[in-house]
């Protein structure tokens, strides 16, 4: 399919961005869609954007999950998984859960403990330290763990653990739940069950840990079914899955949509005692939605990872004690203040050291002696947004660095470092396609990065000078209403591999600018003086934007963004959301 036109002829946004607008295609078939159903037309043209039939949408905008539900066993040692985690809950073993330092590993944990609490089984929760211990598991913490343990599961973890698991004691078993990417060899564990294995073929690879354990309790159930026993009912604890999917940043399509839709109404009961805290503890007393999970409780969860202790995040989610989850959620509000502050340190620094060297590189890298190794994921992210480039952000302790990666379409990260470790180039390092970690030393900085670059550059990438910018159509002020938030919201939920509606308001003016906090910038717009609609543009002084539409001396915008409703003292009003804009 031939490019389209930009649109409103944005070759070059304040941003530099090329706007880009439906095609001819995707036009007629929003139009064949608002022949099937009652909806506005803006909902039909994200609809055909999404790839969305007319025949298909009924069951788009309505997914169930037992229609889209794939079957548990066809995951490579599924069988095997769940036939010993029936075997430990008929025995009343002793079990561990060893689970990564992020939402989707304290998300995961959480759903085992639960579901085995609930059945009179109490377990062991181990997080490792991010700092004293690293990612997954380590001999040390395997060989304590089995000395009073009949079956250690690891969950977001664990696939590239060869020695831990190769050194504990023959009597402790060993489950493998995890979705990053498997290498040629699996390690000694009675099951390793990750869709991302290389020898896999299911079609399952964009699910998260999260995902990945809620198949595995859902084949134990059946298990136990067989055997004539009752489980609990898996359905309540689908807020944990919504919560972990969108906080990994998997695709929101097939089966991890309908997670997050029925997720979604489950966490907006709130009946989770540390969901409810940190929901409290956030001010969110609207019903929570996708930018909640992604953008407020994800951060707060993963800062007891990140700064503070590593376990904080799962002992909240798994907490049946409202007093200690509310004990847990204030603390780990407190450390998400200090992981701002940390952050906004190393990323001043990484970008003073990236504006040195320039952005002209297959891959972008900075590092830097004692930053803080819970900050460097964030930072990588927020330098490949700047650059379109794939980043490094590498800290060194001493002569040995942990380095977060962030990639871009096209360029399989987790592969290319699997490559790097089988050629000796770095310490260790695995992940997924879109972002990665590694352990080096100061030596091997320069040559595996040049290594890296190489590879890179032999798949004939062609890095964007200016970004595509995609937008669904174009609004005016006096068409912007609740109701029509409230259509768009049919098609969501929105994220990763679906984003969020995006439009445009032409020719308008702004009529009061205020700042907000030091990057922020709070705007009011409209046509004229009685079509009005209230604006934000968050970071916009990272950026010339925000100077540009500060200092818009009368100018007319387009502006660009996504829409969404600003609550204040019960009071809904629509909000722009503003991402670009573009002289007329």
């Amino acid at each position: 399919m031939s490019q389209p036109n930009y649109f409103l002829n944005i070759e070059n946004s304040i941003l530099g961005n090329s706007w880009r607008g439906p095609t001819s295609q995707h036009d007629r078939i929003s139009e064949t869609i608002s022949q099937i159903i009652d909806t506005p037309i803006q909902v039909c043209q994200i609809l055909a954007r999404l790839g969305i039939t007319p025949n298909s949408v009924e069951n788009f905008l309505s997914p169930k999950l037992r229609d889209l539900l794939p079957d548990p066993f066809h995951l490579k040692d599924m069988d095997k998984a769940s036939k010993r985690l029936v075997k430990a809950l008929e025995n009343m073993e002793r079990v561990a859960i060893f689970a990564d330092y992020d939402v989707d590993g304290a998300a995961s944990a959480t759903l085992i403990i639960t579901w085995l609490r609930d059945q009179g089984l109490e377990t062991t929760l181990y997080v490792p330290d991010r700092i004293k211990e690293g990612y997954g598991p380590n001999t040390k913490a395997f060989q304590h763990l089995s000395e009073n343990h009949d079956l250690i599961i690891c969950v977001d973890c664990g696939t590239l653990s060869f020695e831990p698991i190769q050194r504990i004691n023959n009597k402790t078993d060993v489950i493998i739940i995890d979705h990053h990417l498997g290498g040629e060899e699996l390690p000694a564990a009675v099951a390793v069950v990750n869709p991302n294995r290389q020898d896999e073929a299911s079609d399952m690879s964009y699910i998260c840990a999260a995902g990945v354990v809620f198949l595995f309790l859902v084949a134990t159930a059946s298990v136990l079914r067989e055997k004539g026993i009752q489980s609990p009912n898996l359905i309540n604890s689908l807020d944990l899955v919504a919560l972990a999917t969108i906080a990994d940043v998997v695709p929101l399509v097939g089966i991890n949509r309908a997670f997050v839709k029925q997720g979604l109404k489950i966490l907006r009961l709130r009946k989770r005692p540390g969901l409810k805290a940190l929901m409290d503890v956030s001010k969110i007393n609207i019903p929570v939605n996708e930018y909640h999970l992604g953008f407020i409780l994800g951060p707060r969860i993963n800062a007891g990872g990140r700064v503070g202790m590593s376990d904080l995040g799962a002992r909240l989610l798994s907490t049946t004690s409202d007093s200690e989850a509310e004990a847990l959620a204030e603390k780990l509000e407190q450390l998400n203040q200090n992981r701002k502050n940390i952050e906004s340190r190393v990323q001043d620094e990484a970008l003073s050291q990236i504006e040195k060297i320039g952005v002209d590189k297959s891959i972008i890298v900075a590092s830097g002696d004692d930053w803080h190794p819970g900050v460097i994921g964030i930072v990588a992210s927020r330098i490949k947004e700047k650059t379109n480039r794939p980043a490094f952000v590498v800290a060194f302790s001493g002569d040995i660095g942990k380095g977060s990666g962030r990639s871009i379409p096209g360029i399989d990260l987790g592969s290319l470092i699997q490559k790097l470790v089988l050629e000796g180039l770095i310490e260790k390092g695995g992940g997924h396609a879109m972002a990665a970690g590694i352990t080096l030393s100061k030596k091997q900085l320069t040559p595996a990065f040049d290594r890296l670059a190489e590879l890179i550059n032999s798949r004939d990438i062609t890095f964007q000078t200016t970004t595509d910018y995609y937008l669904d159509g174009l609004l005016m002020p006096n068409a912007a209403t609740i109701e029509l938030i409230d259509a768009l919201d049919t098609a969501g939920p929105f994220g990763s591999g679906s984003p969020h509606p995006k439009f445009v308001f032409p020719n308008q003016s702004i009529l009061f600018t205020k700042r907000v906090g030091t990057d922020h910038l709070k705007l009011t717009f409209g046509s004229n003086n009685k079509n009005k609609i209230e604006a934000i543009c968050f970071r916009a002084f990272n950026s010339s934007l925000g100077e540009v539409l500060e200092n818009h001396s009368g100018k007319k915008f387009h502006l660009a963004g996504v829409i969404g409703k600003n609550t204040w003292q019960g009071r809904q009003t629509v909000q722009l959301i503003i991402e670009d804009a573009a002289y007329v």
